[in-house]
């Protein structure tokens, strides 16, 4: 039964990378349910998320916010430390889509720092980064320059615009330091 629900769940990550969203939800809601058959109530509450991603892909946010609330309070029922930094990174985004950028901030910034305690090097760098672009939009130049390089100085693979950027703070702090 397991099975079963990874394949539904699998298929539903390839829909949503082919930009298949309706499909998405109908696959993601089958593996919650084969999960749930299964007693793995925490694999369907990740199904809920990915639901709420897919929300998100569409521009549905306060869709996506209520399913990723309703998992984060399940998460954290659960005593589930991991899995609720990364709810509530994604609902950073989020509000940071609706414009609720004080909400944004906080939910980065708990994940953030749960991500550091947890030692997950990957996430806790994805979610400064993240952070650090929300501040530069905002033209919290400063802030989110030191945010970003915080967060690139940990990432293992870096996009070619990261690398640029990362480049260009580094001569950053070598012209202030002279």
């Amino acid at each position: 039964m397991a099975d079963d629900a990874k394949k539904l769940q699998d298929s539903g990550i390839a829909a949503y990378q082919k930009k298949n969203y309706e499909q998405a939800i109908q696959l993601f809601n089958q593996a919650a349910d084969a999960f749930r058959a299964a007693g793995q109530k925490d694999k369907a509450v990740e199904m809920q998320v990915n639901i709420g991603l897919v929300h998100r892909a569409l521009g549905e946010n306060q869709q996506a916010l209520d399913l990723m609330s309703a998992a984060l309070a399940t998460f954290q029922d659960m005593g589930d430390a991991l899995r609720t930094a990364q709810v509530l990174g994604n609902m950073g985004g989020v509000y940071a889509a609706l414009g609720d950028h004080e909400q944004a901030y906080s939910c980065y910034a708990q994940a953030a720092d749960v991500f550091e305690e947890l030692g997950e090097k990957q996430m806790h760098a994805d979610t400064l980064v993240a952070m650090g672009t929300l501040q530069v939009k905002e033209r919290k130049f400063i802030h989110g320059a030191e945010t970003m390089e915080k967060g690139l100085d940990n990432l293992e693979k870096l996009t070619r615009s990261q690398r640029m950027l990362k480049w260009v703070m580094k001569r950053r702090n070598q012209v202030l330091k002279k």
